[in-house]
């Protein structure tokens, strides 16, 4: 059950809504729902939400929020978003509380992952 007040949704833009479709659902198994070519809708991604058409995205250079998912082998998930696609705008790096590294998904937005 939501509460109010609380992040339920996720909308986020993507220069190819279907390529960024087919990155996520290879490398992290998310499932998504097309209505129609401009919107795609994603699931078992943690926090459900959906990819927009746009000729903006979200990138931390411009300013945009970054998506941090979580890794249980930071290695593996580098390796894993590479073989998919992927572009590294920041190698693996420590921090405290953990390392992590961001990346571009074909759809042009930033991500990182993270891992303790």
């Amino acid at each position: 059950m939501t509460r109010p007040d609380q992040i339920n949704y996720l909308e986020l833009p993507s220069l190819q809504p279907e390529q960024s479709k087919a990155f996520f659902t290879r490398v992290f198994g998310w499932r998504f729902v097309d209505y129609g070519p401009d919107y795609l809708a994603f699931f078992d991604a943690g926090l459900e939400g959906g990819f927009y058409r746009a000729t903006q995205v979200a990138t931390t250079a411009q300013g945009g929020v970054l998506v941090v998912l979580k890794s249980d082998n930071l290695e593996q998930s580098l390796a894993a978003v590479q073989a998919a696609g992927a572009t590294i705008t920041k190698a693996i790096f420590s921090f405290p509380g953990g390392r992590r590294f961001q990346f571009l998904e074909p759809g042009g937005n930033e991500f990182a992952i993270w891992a303790e």
